[in-house]
């Protein structure tokens, strides 16, 4: 069975667009499929903001042909894991789940890191610096992620 994750942030143009791109380049494509969405439809069909696209690519990661897109209930039955960047964000995952199964589902990304740091911050409204601290924050967690993966 192949493993499907996503990532969710509020809008789902910094954080979690640059969480699914990290992830995929860590991951065996056969076993496991990534994706990513926002809790918030701000910016829905549009692509990920251009420092998203920078960071990455300064890392050989492309993620400019990512979509964004909302959060739905669906997305319960559709992944296996749902790594939410923030609080507030898995709280609004959580409060869709309709039971125990889908809420097990939901965890912060950096709860799979030795971090102190339990939030991945919104660089949105900061400069280059912070997209750069948030790259590095997601790939620690992508990395655990992908050794976990590669062990099971």
């Amino acid at each position: 069975m192949k493993t499907k994750i996503l990532m969710v942030c509020l809008g789902n143009i910094c954080r979690s667009p640059l969480a699914e791109g990290i992830l995929k380049n860590k991951v065996d494509p056969t076993t496991t499929f990534v994706d990513s969405a926002g809790t918030a439809g701000y910016h829905i069909g549009n692509a990920p903001d251009p420092r998203s696209i920078a960071v990455a690519k300064k890392y050989g990661i492309d993620i400019s042909k990512q979509v964004c897109r909302k959060f739905t209930v669906q997305d319960f039955e559709e992944f296996t894991n749902i790594y939410v960047m923030d609080n507030s964000n898995y709280n609004n995952v959580v409060a869709l789940a309709q039971n125990q199964e889908q809420k097990n589902k939901v965890s912060l990304l950096l709860e799979h890191t030795n971090t102190s740091t339990t939030e991945v911050p919104d660089p949105y409204y900061g400069g280059d610096q912070g997209f750069e601290n948030v790259h590095n924050l997601i790939d620690q967690a992508c990395n655990n992620i992908a050794k976990t993966l590669k062990d099971q």
